[in-house]
């Protein structure tokens, strides 16, 4: 199942995105074994995401190859976790957290690529910054010489509403090429997991983060 999965998404993105931009496949593996993300690798993933650094260490040496992407909400205290074997966290959400990667980073030798995560629903629940303050914060966040921004992250709302989305993803993508103009190393936008993909990649998306729609529902571990 897996493998068929991975190989009917990547041969419905090989055409690329409205802009004809490649389109990068992120498989987010939370709770999904080392079993089930190597076969999703053999089958042609190339890029696999954590949600959790639990989860992101205890499987680092048990998966394949593949480059490791950290998605999930952050926390300061587990910054030392990621430190050199991240290829990108996707998650930049708060200057406080810039603060920790940048201190880690910096005595470790090692630069941290990251994404500035945007609420694009401004949805008070939720982490990140709001849409109308993604382009202050990118530039507050770049201030950091071991951060190097590559792009930004959106989180969506839950919304039956496709017109809305639409409405937010090119929103989105708007605030993106404003920010790309300006600095050269802003090449990602990663925008859609398993429910809105699709939208996603017609409006710009240039990464999209699948989890249930490649490995599955999710089975989570009963509680003791």
């Amino acid at each position: 199942m897996i493998k068929e999965n991975v190989q009917k998404a990547l041969a419905e993105l090989a055409g690329g995105n409205c802009f004809g931009e490649k389109v990068t496949l992120v498989a987010a593996t939370k709770t999904r074994t080392a079993e089930e993300i190597n076969e999703a690798i053999a089958a042609g993933i190339t890029d696999i995401g954590e949600n959790r650094v639990q989860e992101f260490t205890e499987k680092y040496d048990l998966v394949q190859g593949g480059r490791r992407h950290f998605i999930g909400h952050l926390q300061t205290n587990k910054v030392k976790y990621l430190i050199g074997k991240t290829d990108l966290i996707q998650s930049l959400d708060r200057e406080e957290l810039a603060e920790e990667l940048q201190k880690r980073a910096e005595k470790a030798g090692w630069t941290a690529e990251c994404l500035v995560e945007i609420n694009a629903g401004s949805e008070l629940s939720k982490s990140g910054f709001f849409p109308e303050q993604a382009a202050e914060a990118v530039q507050k966040l770049a201030a950091y010489p071991n951060i190097r921004l590559r792009g930004l992250m959106a989180m969506l709302p839950i919304c039956e509403n496709t017109q809305h989305l639409r409405s937010l993803c090119l929103s989105i993508r708007e605030i993106y090429d404003t920010i790309k103009k300006e600095r050269k190393a802003f090449d990602v936008l990663s925008m859609g997991m398993s429910g809105d993909w699709r939208l996603c990649v017609e409006c710009g998306s240039n990464m999209i983060r699948l989890g249930t729609a490649l490995f599955g529902e999710r089975h989570y571990p009963a509680k003791a």
